[in-house]
């Protein structure tokens, strides 16, 4: 069973922005001053793509970017942003599904592992990890719970709706820290926001 947002690719920005303010933005955003000039990046689960636009801003070229989205909606509203001079491979499927000739320097995973159970993430993450190369960066924001009581309503709100709408299969937050623990990565920097819901590391694979 895969998540499709193909139902929501029209207004997923505007509801999360409504929910969260700028916070998913802002979380993303700041990951993306780590992303070294001439990188080989892959950004799993890149949404309507508003990032590749704030990567722009940073360099406008000598990046080369894979795209990896399931949502063909997602997709199509992705590649009509503004890449600079930048290269752009976009291709429409799951990440784990994805096998390219090239190991990656930094890899971006906005939001990703909330859509999964914990089998399917740790699928996922050792696909991913399999891609990055050695000494590489892996940068990731997603949820996390703090102890806060309306963090649980939220969260159980999200999947509910997501559920219902765009069939993730996720019902709760799977341990993401528990698989970059396992494969011996080290946190380099974090920064939490919306009151400490949400987290973004970057992570280096050692």
């Amino acid at each position: 069973m895969s998540a499709n947002y193909n139902n929501s690719a029209w207004f997923y920005d505007r509801l999360s922005h409504m929910v969260y303010g700028r916070a998913l933005i802002n979380a993303q955003v700041y990951l993306l001053q780590y992303v070294p000039a001439g990188a080989d990046v892959l950004i799993a689960g890149g949404g309507t793509g508003w990032i590749l636009e704030e990567l722009t801003k940073i360099h406008l070229s000598g990046l080369q970017i894979t795209y990896v989205e399931i949502a063909a909606d997602m997709m199509a509203l992705s590649k009509k942003r503004n890449i600079g001079s930048n290269k752009v491979i976009f291709i429409n499927d799951a990440v784990e599904n994805v096998n390219p000739d090239i190991k990656f320097d930094l890899v971006i995973t906005p939001f990703l592992f909330d859509n999964f159970t914990e089998q399917t993430t740790q699928k996922v993450f050792n696909h991913l990890h399999n891609l990055l190369k050695p000494v590489g960066l892996w940068l990731n924001a997603d949820f996390q719970l703090t102890g806060k009581w309306w963090q649980n309503i939220l969260l159980r709100s999200m999947f509910l709706f997501f559920r219902m709408l765009c069939n993730i299969e996720a019902s709760k937050l799977p341990d993401i820290d528990k698989q970059f623990e396992l494969n011996g990565y080290k946190v380099i920097i974090e920064k939490a926001f919306f009151s400490d819901f949400i987290i973004s590391r970057v992570y280096q694979k050692l």
